[in-house]
């Protein structure tokens, strides 16, 4: 049976502080990822099947969020990376499809809720969200912080289920967030399950960047985390991709031993500590992962 108790209280003055943080960074890391993703879905060479202008209005679709609700042409293109052009017949063909709409003043466009399709037919029926569901439902109500699952997308580990803090904790990671796998402890659980080779790739693949003052970058010291979440069964993230924010994870693995994703439990520093963590809730998280894992289905929907 999973218990756990929490003796400290939450700092007015942390609110107010992570709320002020959090929002002064998330605009440009958005702009940052954006742009990486489109550089990032560029047309393969060679490929006579690739359809141009299905890529030009999915990477319009993903120019929005991110405190980003209301785009204008010229800034759907920037972020985008098309043209002012293509931009225009991708909005009107999306707007006219019913995914976007006019904002209020009329000198932007916005998601409509049927963007939420695409998301929903990802997320409905997927066999690893049910496997773990009441899994991290007991995790979430023994420790009373936020507990997520995450899968891998690239560089990025991708936010597919979250069950939020029971106490007041002002960082929101909504579904379909995305973080790098480098600063997180989601992503150094999911590479501590990989071969130290395929862990490496990752590695060298991925912009290497201070999202905090804390965030560390240097590649041999991620490897050596990445190397005692080995050891240990679980990673630690110390407010390296936001302030305030201590997380540890551990990987899920699927069928043949592969990791699949990871499971996290997200607290402030204000009641915690990251050594609080490690000795309360670590032992309560790697139980999860083990009972998601032992369920769990390779990485695909079916």
């Amino acid at each position: 049976m999973l218990s756990v108790t929490d003796r400290q209280v939450y700092s007015p003055a942390m609110i107010g502080r992570t709320r002020n943080q959090a929002a002064k960074k998330l605009p440009a890391r958005a702009r940052r990822s954006s742009r990486t993703a489109a550089a990032g879905a560029a047309a393969p060479r060679h490929d006579p099947l690739f359809n141009d202008s299905a890529q030009k209005a999915l990477a319009v679709l993903e120019a929005f969020g991110q405190g980003r609700r209301v785009l204008k042409l010229a800034e759907a293109a920037e972020v985008a990376g098309i043209t002012k052009a293509s931009a225009q017949r991708c909005i009107h063909t999306l707007e006219v499809l019913g995914y976007l709409r006019r904002d209020r003043r009329g000198t932007g466009w916005s998601l409509t809720p049927r963007a939420l399709r695409i998301a929903h037919a990802y997320l409905f029926g997927y066999r690893l969200i049910e496997q773990a569901t009441r899994h991290l439902v007991d995790l979430n109500r023994a420790t009373g912080e936020s507990v997520s699952l995450s899968e891998p997308d690239g560089t990025d580990m991708v936010f597919i289920a979250r069950f939020p803090s029971h106490k007041r904790f002002l960082i929101d990671f909504p579904v379909g967030t995305r973080l790098p796998m480098y600063s997180t402890a989601s992503g150094r659980a999911y590479l501590s399950a990989l071969p130290t080779e395929e862990a490496q790739r990752v590695l060298q693949g991925s912009s290497l960047r201070a999202l905090t003052p804390m965030t560390i970058t240097d590649p041999k010291r991620i490897l050596g985390l990445i190397d005692t979440a080995r050891h240990d069964g679980y990673a630690c993230s110390d407010q390296e991709s936001y302030r305030g924010d201590l997380t540890v994870a551990a990987a899920v693995i699927g069928a043949g031993g592969h990791p699949v994703g990871s499971i996290n439990i997200s607290a402030p520093t204000s009641r915690w500590t990251l050594e609080d963590m490690r000795a309360r809730l670590a032992p309560l998280l790697i139980e999860t992962a083990r009972a998601v894992s032992s369920g769990a289905v390779p990485q695909a929907h079916g």
